[in-house]
């Protein structure tokens, strides 16, 4: 069995968009009284473990995501480190630790990512079945301080899509121009004028129209469009943003 480094762990954010709002995968946390059966905890927690001895932290990061998603090479960034000394000092979260890692230490420094997936492709493995999507502006209670993991991480997120286009990780590979919208509309959390959205992204030579269209309604229909990292790598100083 492998040895993990009882003070140092990795917290990933992992975001997703569902057509309607930006979600990001949490795992239930239950602890029961053995003799009684009475619940003491109940709550959420962001996807983490502790790093194993021998294991860079990237490599941590990127272990988590394959076992909770499924997914390899997926979108990953770090963006911050938690460290504080009284991070770990709520009751319920002494208590987890007691019950379930009496080898951790009282100060674990946590070293946080944000990674971005299409959730339709999410996978969690047989050991993550209470592992589901929650909007990030409806959010159940959370355990440690993994609600300020994920405010940071959606600010992070949110400066991010103005300089890169990164919101294509949570598309599928084909998509809508007002999918599109709706994703940006979800990650700012504001209403955009589509004509000056769809004006800006007809200019991004990465957004390429195919001949192809999706049926929206009984009588409509859309185009599909698909993201060229190829040619938004080779047209890297041409780029427009999308700021609002």
């Amino acid at each position: 069995m492998e040895t993990i480094i009882g003070n140092l762990s990795v917290d990933c954010v992992i975001f997703g968009f569902n057509k309607q709002s930006l979600n990001v995968l949490l795992t239930k946390r239950v602890l029961k009284d053995p003799e009684t059966d009475e619940t003491l905890i109940n709550d959420y927690t962001l996807q983490g473990h502790h790093v194993m001895v021998g294991e860079n932290v990237d490599d941590a990061a990127k272990r988590v995501l394959l076992e909770k998603t499924g997914l390899k090479n997926i979108y990953l960034e770090q963006f911050h480190t938690f460290g504080n000394t009284d991070r770990l000092k709520n009751a319920k979260d002494q208590l987890w630790i007691k019950h379930m890692y009496p080898m951790v230490s009282d100060h674990v420094v946590s070293v946080c990512y944000y990674s971005l997936v299409d959730s339709t492709l999410v996978k969690p493995d047989k050991q993550h079945d209470f592992t589901s999507w929650f909007p990030v502006a409806d959010l159940p209670e959370l355990g440690y301080d993994h609600a300020e993991m994920i405010k940071l991480a959606l600010e992070y997120l949110r400066n991010k899509i103005f300089r890169e286009p990164v919101g294509f990780e949570m598309l599928p590979e084909k998509f809508t121009l007002s999918e599109l919208q709706g994703l940006y509309e979800a990650i700012l959390n504001t209403e955009i004028d589509r004509r000056n959205f769809w004006k800006k992204v007809s200019q991004m030579k990465y957004v390429i129209p195919l001949d192809e269209r999706r049926k929206t309604t009984a009588r409509r229909s859309a185009q599909v469009f698909i993201f060229s990292k190829d040619v938004y790598e080779r047209t890297k100083k041409e780029r427009l943003s999308l700021s609002y």
